[in-house]
């Protein structure tokens, strides 16, 4: 219906598409103008950090297009329309994700995809059939991962109802955190996004295998690289258990 809703107007569409694109496209930009000062940041090249950035743009992409909705949740549960989603036959979560589906956000996807086609091209990686296959498998699973910390942080606004700042920050600032090497960032923030909320497996650790570049942290197994699928499929059963506990908590607005 909202797909329906939003090619009504076709020509509004194409320029909300457009318009995405150009916004999303300054983050690159300004990474373009860094690079006009400096030949290296943190030892990565510039089509070694794009390779970064559009990896993270496009799994963050598919997963704000598939589930991306759910940062609203708290205005549900504050207001009490949440209980009209309780009652119909079909999953609350999956009504959450279709509410007012926004279309429009595949010109995140669109400006992540440009920038990584670029990054392939201009990267001089040595290709093997493994590393090939796992540029597709790093978009898939990233997208489930950011997919996995979006549920999550939903089921959290079933507690706080005004959290969706809190949960922006470790989505969207977690997007913008992976568009840059880790080297620039402190060791004890790395640990965090590798061990604690473990965005490093959407594109720092199978990146720099294929890359041929260092782990993000020394001691790091070199099979962490092909861990991502592992790491995926652990972050869906906790967001689905959170998921499960903040439903069951609700008890609507009493009146």
């Amino acid at each position: 219906m909202w797909i329906r809703s939003t090619l009504t107007y076709r020509v509004s569409f194409v320029m909300t598409v457009v318009g995405g694109l150009l916004v999303t496209g300054l983050d690159f930009v300004s990474i373009l103008l860094m690079f006009s000062r400096v030949d290296v940041l943190g030892g990565w090249s510039l089509p070694e950090i794009a390779f970064l950035y559009g990896l993270s743009a496009t799994s963050f992409g598919l997963a704000d297009l598939a589930i991306g909705s759910a940062g609203r949740l708290g205005s549900r549960v504050r207001d009490g329309t949440l209980d009209t989603l309780l009652v119909r036959p079909a999953p609350v979560l999956a009504q959450v994700a279709a509410d007012r589906f926004a279309l429009r956000r595949i010109s995140r996807i669109m400006q992540g995809a440009l920038v990584l086609g670029y990054a392939l091209v201009a990267s001089d990686i040595g290709w093997t059939p493994v590393k090939v296959l796992m540029v597709p498998g790093m978009l898939v699973c990233g997208g489930v991962i950011f997919s996995a910390v979006l549920v999550a942080g939903a089921a959290f606004q079933f507690v706080a109802q005004d959290a969706s700042e809190v949960q922006s920050a470790f989505t969207y600032g977690g997007q913008t955190l992976l568009q840059y090497p880790p080297t620039v960032f402190g060791k004890e923030l790395v640990r965090g996004v590798t061990f604690m909320l473990p965005l490093a497996f959407v594109n720092w650790v199978p990146a720099a295998y294929v890359l041929g570049q260092p782990y993000p942290l020394d001691g790091v197994p070199r099979w962490a690289a092909f861990a991502p699928p592992l790491v995926a499929a652990v972050c869906c059963v906790a967001a689905g258990l959170a998921w499960r506990v903040g439903l069951r908590s609700y008890r609507s607005t009493g009146s």
